[in-house]
């Protein structure tokens, strides 16, 4: 059984008789940290909410579901259905909160995307898919209109946030990554899991993975940033600087060597590469590692 789960217009404020706006726009840390950066179970009878998370972490609650927030995401959220959040303080992003009457369809409403609306959705997004880069541009919008009341605030408030709801919908359903089930994903990352250790050091880019897999790059990404919170060439990355890290632990091998040995055909690159990735070098990471290792 649910303990009491408030009702509010927005998080924190007592709701009235009837709501004096139709749209409200705000930073997620500007309201979060108001509240140890804690959204507890609360619901809106009379409001859709969308959230832009930009940079940063957190999780979203709905009902008893949990789910992790990485960045670029949108979440959506209809009237009525009860929900929290967690954010870490480095959370950047927007919050925009809508009277769903206002909206050009209303959640429910006969049709695959009257249903959409209706249910609540956490969507990646892919800054190289050209309608998820033009989505968060728009949302961006959104809130530059709403804090400087220009003329014509209202139309085009309006207008953008029925785009973005729109292209909202369209990417949570691109190549049915959005219908995919827990078991499906899984698979498809321990395959690709499978391909960067065979391939990591012959340096292949993220489209080969993907052409391996036989899916595109766009729907490839938005898998492991839906699993993991990062790319392709994040996990590619990764698996280089966990076999340096090994090398220079546990071999003798000079830094050039293991920088051979990894694919790079210079050193210097190598160098960069590991400083870029750990914010040391290779030498003074394997310094200060075996020094730990021999309890000094």
């Amino acid at each position: 059984m649910y303990r009491h789960v408030p009702t509010y217009q927005l998080y924190g404020e007592e709701t009235g008789k009837e709501p004096d706006f139709w749209v409200h726009c705000e930073t997620i840390k500007s309201r979060s940290s108001r509240h140890q950066w804690e959204i507890r179970l609360h619901r809106h009878e009379s409001f859709f909410q969308i959230l832009y998370i930009e940079a940063g972490s957190g999780d979203a609650t709905f009902d008893r579901k949990s789910v992790p927030i990485h960045p670029p995401s949108i979440l959506t959220v209809p009237p009525g259905l009860n929900h929290g959040f967690r954010f870490s303080r480095d959370i950047e992003g927007l919050v925009i909160t809508v009277l769903a009457s206002h909206l050009s369809h209303a959640p429910g409403e006969r049709g695959s995307y009257g249903e959409w609306l209706s249910l609540p959705h956490l969507t990646a997004l892919d800054p190289q898919d050209l309608d998820a880069d033009y989505l968060m541009q728009t949302v961006k919008r959104i809130g530059n209109e709403f804090e400087h009341r220009g003329s014509g605030r209202n139309e085009l408030l309006s207008s953008y946030i029925a785009l973005s709801l729109r292209l909202a919908a369209r990417i949570s359903h691109k190549d049915n990554v959005s219908q995919l089930s827990a078991e499906e994903g899984e698979k498809r990352m321990e395959l690709l899991r499978g391909l960067i250790q065979r391939h990591f050091r012959s340096h292949k880019p993220a489209s080969f993975y993907a052409a391996e897999l036989g899916i595109s790059l766009t729907h490839l990404n938005r898998i492991v940033r839906s699993t993991t919170g990062h790319t392709v060439h994040d996990l590619i990355s990764a698996k280089l600087v966990e076999e340096s890290k090994r090398e220079l632990v546990f071999s003798l091998a000079s830094v050039q060597e293991i920088a051979h040995r990894l694919g790079f055909n210079d050193p210097a690159y190598f160098s960069r590469f590991f400083l870029r990735q750990t914010t040391e070098t290779p030498r003074a990471w394997r310094m200060k590692e075996k020094m730990r290792l021999d309890g000094r």
